[in-house]
């Protein structure tokens, strides 16, 4: 056997310089692809808040410009007269107010409502278990 006395033994397992660096390249590589598909999770739950958010802009939007179609009209002259003489019952120089008086209305006969007599009707039994047996198995007592 001849054995080599000066020199280390080499392994065979031992890994070489570039094992080591692909190594390294394959761990930055998973690394980077797991932080980017979080951040792509996380833009896309942005984008739909965003969406929200944009839906909702439109449509405080819309109800902002009729609040204020709506304020426009009742700080004009037109609502004022409209509500004088309706609701306000309010008549403008030489005009004469004129409120409908309803009509004589025949009275109808009402229905008298139907009622059990208490006394007719049969008294419910007195014992509380054999209710409780009628409401749990939807049946009379046994035997």
């Amino acid at each position: 056997m001849a054995t080599n006395s000066g020199e280390p033994r080499r392994s065979s397992r031992l890994l070489s310089n570039a094992q080591i660096v692909f190594s390294a390249i394959i761990a930055i590589s998973l690394l980077l692809a797991i932080s980017f598909s979080g951040r792509i999770a996380a833009g896309r739950k942005m984008e739909t808040e965003r969406d929200k958010l944009v839906d909702t802009i439109g449509t405080l939007s819309a109800q902002a410009t009729a609040l204020k179609g709506e304020y426009s009209y009742i700080q004009s002259d037109q609502f004022l007269d409209g509500w004088a003489r309706g609701e306000g019952k309010m008549i403008k120089p030489n005009e004469v107010l004129v409120i409908p008086v309803p009509g004589r209305i025949t009275p109808q006969p009402t229905p008298t409502p139907f009622r059990l007599d208490p006394a007719a009707q049969p008294a419910p039994p007195n014992d509380t278990w054999a209710l409780w047996w009628q409401l749990f198995f939807d049946g009379p007592l046994p035997g």
